[in-house]
């Protein structure tokens, strides 16, 4: 008799929650990725330095990322769907009051604070919890189609949010988004989405051959007993790393290129070709990595990184050339393994009813890496009246975030049942 695990198909309502959770990404994702537009109208409006605009953006990344403990918390007690509809609520009463800006620290109260805490309780992390406990046994698969609503969120909503500035006003934009997030996800998630089951099977027929997860069975971890493990401090270091470089690149990109005689417009157009080739990017990286490896797919990924680097330097050399847009495909592609393998790393070493803390707490590093990337490239940019220490400092972490995937993995991935309802 075969000895082969069985994986079951998807249950009608984890497609469901997967369908809802993918387009609530596009509307929360688009206050993140479209701050690179906004950071360029604030500079012209305000006449603020590079890095206190970009600082607020790094307040919020940095909050964000603190928070992961509280939201880890929160999860257990509430489930993710709770969180969701409150942090959708919470996203649109911050992004009106964002509008209001007239000092600096309004921006950074307003967004690097409460924006923050509703994209805590309504973003990545109850996201990953609510559609990985839906599609176990199809984590990267499920995380890099849900994941790819990012993507579209990129293509769509920043050349939008660059079409509402110019039309009505920063401000404006701001409250019309806003709008926009509220009216989508506070219905949706009530009416379409429910938690996944408490308890379902997690792969115990295979638990006994699991050396490369470490000694203990899953279901036995906390983040206590993982945060003693050097697993643990790697997977962090490949969320710091990984991004560290990518969203550098994502929030300054506009404002490099605009600096090197590329239009504004073009400019923001880029950061939708950006996030349309990541939503192929998300699904097969995800798909790549439940077929073969994780490192292996992670490590072509950040290839593409490396790769874009150079071309972003050529394409401010180049400007008018068609260099922009391969600076965009290469990012674009390489980028988008941020969203479903480190998830699935942390998934595949620490499963089980302590997943949520854990993964809270190495995605707080990452929201630390994000931060002191960000901050880091406008700092040295008003320093130095360049960006080129902050790409080689980029290129010097898209090396290192690999190296520490393939130093943490487990050469083979779990099998876990699926959810079937």
């Amino acid at each position: 008799m075969s000895t082969v695990p069985t994986i079951e198909p998807p249950s009608r309502r984890g497609v469901l929650v997967l369908a809802s959770t993918f387009v609530t990404q596009i509307l929360i994702y688009g206050v993140w990725y479209g701050y690179s537009v906004f950071l360029v109208a604030l500079l012209g409006e305000f006449g603020w330095s590079r890095s206190l605009v970009s600082g607020a953006f790094s307040t919020f990344v940095m909050m964000h990322g603190l928070l992961g403990p509280l939201i880890g918390w929160l999860l257990r007690r509430f489930g993710p769907r709770h969180l969701i509809v409150a942090g959708a609520v919470l996203m649109g009463f911050a992004m009106c009051l964002m509008a209001e800006t007239t000092r600096w620290w309004h921006l950074y109260a307003t967004f690097g604070i409460v924006a923050a805490l509703a994209m805590s309780l309504a973003g990545w992390i109850p996201s990953v919890v609510l559609v990985g406990g839906w599609f176990p046994d199809r984590y990267g698969t499920a995380i890099g189609i849900m994941g790819s609503g990012i993507g579209v969120s990129i293509f769509a909503l920043i050349p939008l949010a660059q079409v509402l500035i110019e039309a009505f006003g920063w401000r404006w934009a701001y409250r019309i988004l806003g709008v926009a997030v509220v009216a989508w996800v506070l219905p949706a998630t009530l009416c379409l989405v429910r938690d996944p089951p408490c308890a379902h099977p997690r792969a115990a027929e295979g638990a006994s051959g699991r050396a490369d997860r470490g000694k203990t069975a899953t279901g036995c971890w906390t983040l206590a007993r993982a945060a003693r493990t050097w697993r643990f401090w790697g997977v962090a270091g490949v969320f710091f790393t990984g991004n560290f470089v990518t969203q550098m690149l994502l929030i300054h990109q506009v404002a490099y290129l605009v600096d090197h005689d590329v239009p504004v417009m073009t400019a923001a157009a880029l950061g939708g070709v950006v996030g349309l080739v990541s939503i192929g990017g998300k699904i097969g990286w995800g798909t790549l990595s439940d077929r073969t490896s994780r490192p292996l797919a992670y490590s072509l990924a950040f290839a593409f990184v490396a790769a874009s680097l150079g071309a972003l330097v050529l394409a401010g050399r180049n400007p008018t050339s068609c260099l922009p847009y391969v600076y965009a495909v290469l990012i674009g592609i390489g980028y988008a393994a941020m969203a479903p393998l480190p998830p699935a790393l942390t998934n595949d070493i620490f499963a089980g009813p302590g997943f949520s803390m854990i993964f809270s707490a190495v995605y707080t590093m990452g929201g630390l890496g994000l931060a002191a990337g960000t901050w880091s490239a406008g700092w040295i940019f008003d320093v130095t009246g360049s960006y080129a220490g902050a790409l080689w400092l980029g290129l010097a972490m898209a090396v290192i975030s690999p190296l520490l995937m393939w130093s943490v993995a487990p050469r083979r991935l779990p099998h876990r049942a699926g959810v079937v309802s």
